[in-house]
């Protein structure tokens, strides 16, 4: 529709009639709603507060439409957030409508800058330019998502816009890619949060009602940053003290290597473990067997077997009690993860990509948490979900379901975000449409909320203790009183295609009716032989948990973030680490085990114990929490990691005889011209082999890029050899046509540099 002029009474007057839609009565107000003493209130606003636009009519005012910015994380949760506040129009970058313009970020918009773009002789990796600590840290904008952050700079700086509201994932690294956009688009205007765990209709409602002040999260946009700002030092600094020293690309991260530690040490204690044998008689007594205690040589231990044959056994002890086994807590993301790499084969990466992709189908709650609990707000509503829940969930047909909300309710252990648990729509959503990966995970999280709520597993347990030829034997019964929770975990494993075996020794079958005293004939006795075994291979579902737990004793009892990395980082990590060539997953059996490589067991074993400590690095975690909560300022925190790394490039000293650690011995292509050592080959060039001397040739080098050409060995055997070698086919710049010449190396001590020589024509042309 044309309108001929700005006025707001105009757009009143052209607005398409309701149809005569009763309206019923508006609710009475408290005193200190905006809206209280308005007499148009129930009436629609069309984009602008009646009383606002009656003043501006009074003082002759033109009024202009103001907008509140959105900026989600996504397009798909741009949109979600979109639909629920009325931006419904489409505009280039953005939604608009309402009063509100929505647009995203697409993940990370901008980053830290590389370290050449604090002085370009950062291009070239070299030992004396080490560490390499900005000192005043720049951010920028990757190439390929230039457009979108100058879509959301002009959104955010524009005239009629009022506030910007950061309605990125409530989390550390949500709040960090909001904030660098904010500041490098030099926005000044008030910043709001939009904070929820859920993007059910709902809670996006309810978060926009309730927006916090942006100010809250300046902790937690420290905490952030500082995280990026250690792990661009740590990284930058050590992988290229590393790589230089031992001449290879060495990748090193403050939480991938004392990840990678953990591994090594582990295959370490494989390789180095001795089965030790041990030898146990078992007696067959009517009705069950029981085990004597582990003996260590077999000869007495058969002497104890023909002793028992035949022989009457007697009731020492017999002692019944009432036990009961709590559900289990709800998932935050590490526990979600372990039980999906155990129970349904998943990686972490993909457990987490499959969980974020619920979230944003409004069908599970935030996955990036590490609560295993709900907020007591959650109460009363909890029953009507898990009713949902059951019966959408087909595993539990036939099994009651029962709920106490208090089994998982803990305000004291919910931070930032409550447990992963599913919402109320799945009771709406097709299910069997969902890619096979998230449907298993969504059954998962819904099996373990049906559990957490349902009652105790109760049972009575009885031990039996018999002695024969002087020597006492021992089992233990189990009768189940009430099976609860655990009726329903049967049925859920029950359900899946390729469920994992029980352990050994898990079930306990009940016993039968013994009394003090009472005699028993020994029907058979028999040696069983065992070996001790050895610590086991990681898997995914060990090594998080080993991560979450790693320098646990050492930290403070309220330290909330213990471990290696965050239950949001540890996929990344695993992925980062496979990616590099030092982790391997290999299957066997039905189960997937992480085993390092070789380069992975040698770069442990030259890296300093600052640097593989998992220690040192969970302490960081726990300073991170501390800059998050204001009670450690960012500057100290990075002063403590700049000075371990000057102290680092200055002491560490290559450890000798590990020439050939890392790779099979490289061909060597000539002698170095500084030192007379061995050049060879590597993946970025040729470098002298010695430990003192860096005399390098480098693959990617401007010169001879410029001319279209690489250094091949062929040519460095010759510069080597004889100083020069010849070059056919290079690209000139000025005329686009190529050409022959020969190349002059002359090494001036420092660098090794290039000049072209090019052969006299006939008659001295």
């Amino acid at each position: 529709m044309i309108r001929f002029t700005d006025s707001p009474f105009e757009a009143m007057m052209t607005r398409r009639p309701e149809g005569g839609r009763a309206i019923s009565r508006p609710p009475s107000l408290s005193p200190d709603h905006s809206c209280y003493g308005c007499g148009n209130y129930g009436k629609p606003c069309v984009g602008i507060c009646h009383r606002e636009m009656a003043d501006g009519s009074r003082k002759g005012e033109k009024s202009m439409d103001q907008y509140k910015v959105v900026i989600a994380e996504k397009p798909s949760v741009a949109q979600s957030l979109a639909a629920v506040i009325g931006a419904d129009a489409r505009k280039d970058g953005y939604l608009e409508g309402n009063g509100w313009r929505v647009s995203w970020c697409v993940g990370h918009l901008a980053g830290l800058a590389d370290a050449d773009s604090y002085d370009p002789k950062y291009a070239k990796w070299r030992y004396d330019d080490l560490p390499i600590l900005p000192a005043d840290w720049q951010m920028v904008v990757g190439k390929d998502k230039k457009k979108q952050f100058d879509v959301l700079k002009k959104l955010m700086n524009a005239p009629d816009v009022t506030e910007v509201v950061n309605a990125c994932d409530a989390g550390r690294e949500g709040e960090l890619i909001f904030r660098s956009v904010y500041e490098l688009a030099g926005c000044n205007k008030p910043i709001k949060r939009l904070w929820i765990s859920s993007m059910e209709d709902s809670a996006i409602r309810e978060g926009f009602q309730n927006l916090r002040s942006g100010s809250e999260y300046d902790g937690l946009r420290d905490a952030a940053l500082c995280r990026a700002k250690a792990d661009w030092l740590v990284g930058i600094n050590a992988t290229r003290l590393f790589s230089v020293l031992y001449h290879r690309t060495l990748n090193i991260g403050r939480v991938m290597s004392p990840t990678l530690a953990l591994i090594v040490q582990r295959e370490a204690e494989i390789d180095a473990f001795k089965p030790v044998p041990f030898y146990t008689v078992i007696l067959e007594l009517p009705g069950f067997s029981a085990a004597g205690e582990r003996m260590s040589e077999k000869s007495a231990a058969e002497q104890l077997m023909a002793a028992c044959k035949g022989a009457t056994a007697t009731v020492k002890k017999v002692e019944r009690k009432e036990k009961s086994e709590k559900p289990p807590a709800l998932y935050d993301l590490t526990t979600l993860q372990r039980d999906a790499n155990r129970l349904l084969g998943f990686t972490a990466q993909q457990t987490l990509d499959y969980l974020q992709s619920l979230y944003e189908k409004k069908l599970c709650t935030y996955p990036r948490t590490d609560s295993r609990y709900l907020t007591s707000d959650m109460a009363e509503s909890l029953p009507v979900l898990v009713n949902i829940t059951a019966k959408v969930m087909l595993f539990r047909k036939g099994i009651g379901i029962t709920c106490n909300p208090q089994a998982v309710i803990n305000d004291k252990k919910v931070t930032d975000h409550h447990a992963v648990i599913p919402t109320r729509n799945i009771r709406d959503a097709d299910l069997s449409a969902l890619p096979g990966g998230e449907k298993a995970v969504l059954e998962l999280v819904s099996a373990r909320l049906l559990c957490a709520v349902a009652e105790p597993y109760r049972y009575a347990e009885t031990f039996v203790a018999v002695e024969c030829a002087d020597t006492e034997f021992t089992v233990k019964g189990r009768t189940v009183k009430h099976p609860g929770w655990r009726n329903l975990d049967a049925a859920y494993h029950a359900s899946l295609k390729n469920a994992p075996e029980p352990e050994e020794g898990t079930e306990e079958k009940a016993l039968p009716e013994l009394s003090e005293g009472q005699s028993l004939p020994v029907s058979n006795a028999s040696v069983r032989e065992g070996k001790t075994s050895p610590p086991k291979h990681f898997t995914e579902d060990t090594l998080l948990s080993a991560m979450e737990t790693a320098g646990k004793e050492d930290m403070p009892e309220d330290a909330e973030r213990k471990g290696l990395g965050t239950p949001a980082t540890r996929a990344g990590i695993l992925e980062k680490l496979v990616s590099a060539g030092f982790l391997e997953r290999k299957k066997s059996k039905k189960v997937v085990q992480l085993l390092p490589s070789h380069d992975a067991v040698s770069l442990i074993t030259v890296l300093p114990e600052q640097l593989q400590s998992p220690l040192l690095t969970a302490e960081w975690e726990y300073r991170l929490g501390e800059i998050e909560r204001g009670e450690l300022s960012p500057e100290e925190f990075l002063d403590g990691i700049s000075t371990m790394l000057k102290e680092l490039v200055q002491t560490y000293q290559v450890i000798k005889g590990t020439e050939r650690l890392f790779s099979p011995p490289r061909e060597v292509v000539g002698k170095c011209p500084r030192c007379g050592g061995d050049v060879a080959e590597s993946q970025k060039g040729f470098f002298c082999q010695s430990e003192v001397c860096k005399f390098a040739i480098w693959k990617n080098n401007k010169w001879w890029a410029a001319k279209r050409k690489q250094p091949t060995k062929i040519v460095v055997a010759a510069l080597l050899k004889d100083g020069r070698a010849r070059l056919t086919g290079c690209y000139s710049e000025k005329t686009g046509k190529t050409y022959d010449a020969t190349v002059i190396l002359e090494d001036d001590g420092q660098y090794a540099n290039f000049k072209l020589e090019f052969e006299q024509r006939k008659g001295g042309k």
